[in-house]
């Protein structure tokens, strides 16, 4: 008998470049999207050589061959939701937007679009002169239909040193005040406040989403993670609010299981969305 055919699930496409130690960037992404029941697209942006110790060199991808595979897979495949991560420099910032215009990909189209504007590396460094930065903000925020910047990343983006809650209200309304349709400002970084509490903005209205401040060393790719589980949430259908709500579900319990692995800061995990190991039936015969 043959196997039968299955309906495909819904697709996500993350624009991001490659971690080698399989934290964070297109891989954390990747297995975020599989434990979250999507399937994964990938438009590589830039390839990096790291591990715990840090990112020890980087080759950027031609940004022609970035926008090809956003168009390649948009046009054969078809996607539900897409999210961007490390985009490298402002000439790939400026081909993702046009590509995600070719590919009908963001805010007022039927592809939500999720902006991790990923200017600041897990040590709170630039990534971006201020040509990447000036991109993010006038070519890819208008695009949003969801951006979801750490601390450090509302520095660089608006100005804005958040030392409290309330501030984290004052960089939202900065951030939405660049174009996106939703901010999501996350709050890891505040390391000071007993709860890890985000902050989903509209325009009109904050919603917090809370969280355990968990005793961990090991949150490396927890943004992407949180990132990429909104979008697979948007890619089932989920409105903005539940998907965001189930990000911060996903990535509370990603830290909550996260383990060493080299030197220094180990990977969050998303083992723990697997099922158990079915048991596979056998039988013995006669020899």
């Amino acid at each position: 008998m043959s196997a039968q055919n299955h309906a495909a699930p819904p697709a996500a496409l993350t624009i991001a470049g490659s971690d080698s130690g399989g934290a964070a960037g297109l891989q954390a992404d990747l297995k975020t999207f599989l434990t979250c029941g999507v399937h994964g697209l990938v438009a590589v942006t830039a390839v990096t050589v790291q591990n715990t110790l840090g990112v020890h060199d980087r080759t950027d991808i031609p940004a022609r061959i970035v926008a090809g595979q956003i168009e390649a897979v948009a046009a054969d495949m078809g996607l539900q939701a897409a999210k961007t991560g490390m985009l490298a420099s402002a000439e790939i910032i400026r081909a993702v937007a046009r590509a995600c215009d070719t590919a009908g990909i963001g805010a007022g189209t039927d592809v939500p679009f999720v902006v991790d504007p990923v200017a600041a590396s897990m040590h709170g460094h630039p990534l971006f002169d201020d040509a990447g930065l000036a991109a993010l903000r006038e070519e890819l925020l208008p695009r949003a239909t969801v951006t979801t910047p750490n601390l450090d990343e509302v520095r660089l983006l608006t100005g804005i040193e958040v030392t409290d809650r309330a501030r984290m209200r004052d960089a939202a309304v900065a951030l939405y005040e660049l174009g996106p349709q939703h901010v999501l400002v996350k709050s890891g970084h505040l390391v000071e406040d007993p709860e890890c509490v985000d902050l989903l903005y509209d325009g009109e209205t904050f919603l917090e989403l809370p969280g355990p401040r968990l005793p961990t060393p090991h949150t490396h790719g927890a943004g992407d993670a949180m990132a990429s589980a909104l979008t697979a949430g948007l890619a089932r259908g989920m409105p903005v609010p539940e998907a965001a709500r189930f990000g911060k579900w996903f990535v509370s319990n990603a830290v909550r299981h996260s383990y060493p692995m080299g030197a220094k800061v180990g990977p969050v995990s998303a083992f723990w969305r697997l099922a158990p190991e079915p048991r596979q039936a056998s039988r013995e015969v006669p020899g």
